[in-house]
């Protein structure tokens, strides 16, 4: 297909395809004159997986770079391509350098040691979770053991639900597709099904008898506007 043939099929504006080729996300297309290049269904899926990065990831350009050279390097790991992905996807913000902070990164080192997990502190996963840690500590709502714990519970559940998910994708650029599909829109999937569930738990533990059923009336935080 030509240029305009790939930009109408993707949505990607011909500008847009031609610079993605100078800065080398996207392999130029095969010249057919000097002056007229082919594209495939390759050039195709890669644009799309661009897109992806770009607009549900956030992702800079450099960033995807980063990313696409991990599916195009032949060598390396799918756990390390589909991490590439993943950890650029985490905050990018400056953690305190305060007693909260270096009680959070102590908390999150101990979380990790606890549960085995096959990662380390400065993952950039763990690095977001220490900075709501001591944010949570410097107003005086530090979080216990028992409540990591009981969010590290569900996050395994979740986080094989996700695999579980990912693992049907055959194309390395399918399964980081799915990946930051799956992490940014999945954690707003999760939260709102978290958000509901509070709902349940409020009126089951604070309901007074039987208020809430069938009245389709929704607990705190979750009012119907009249």
């Amino acid at each position: 297909m030509r240029i305009g043939e790939l930009s109408r099929r993707t949505g990607v504006p011909v500008p847009t395809i031609k610079y993605y080729v100078r800065e080398g996300l996207l392999p130029p297309g095969e010249l057919s004159s000097p002056n007229q290049a082919h594209y495939d269904e390759v050039h195709e899926r890669r644009l799309r997986l661009i897109r992806v990065l770009l607009e549900v990831g956030g992702l800079k350009v450099a960033a995807i770079a980063e990313v696409l050279g991990a599916i195009d390097d032949p060598g390396r790991p799918l756990h390390k391509v589909l991490g590439a992905a993943a950890d650029r996807l985490g905050g990018q913000g400056v953690a305190d350098d305060d007693a909260e902070t270096a009680t959070a990164r102590a908390t999150v080192e101990q979380l990790i040691a606890r549960r085995g997990w096959r990662t380390h502190e400065s993952n950039p996963a763990a690095e977001d979770l220490s900075r709501a840690l001591a944010a949570m500590g410097r107003v005086g709502h530090g979080a216990s053991t028992e409540l990591l714990d009981g969010y590290a519970d569900a996050a395994e559940i979740v986080a094989r639900a996700d695999l579980g998910y990912v693992s049907r994708r055959v194309a390395v650029e399918d399964l980081v597709e799915s990946v930051v599909v799956g992490t940014v829109l999945g954690e707003v999937v999760f939260n709102a099904i978290r958000r509901l569930a509070h709902v349940d738990a409020s009126a089951r533990l604070y309901g007074a008898g039987d208020e809430w059923e069938g009245s389709g009336a929704d607990g705190p935080g979750e009012g119907s506007g009249g």
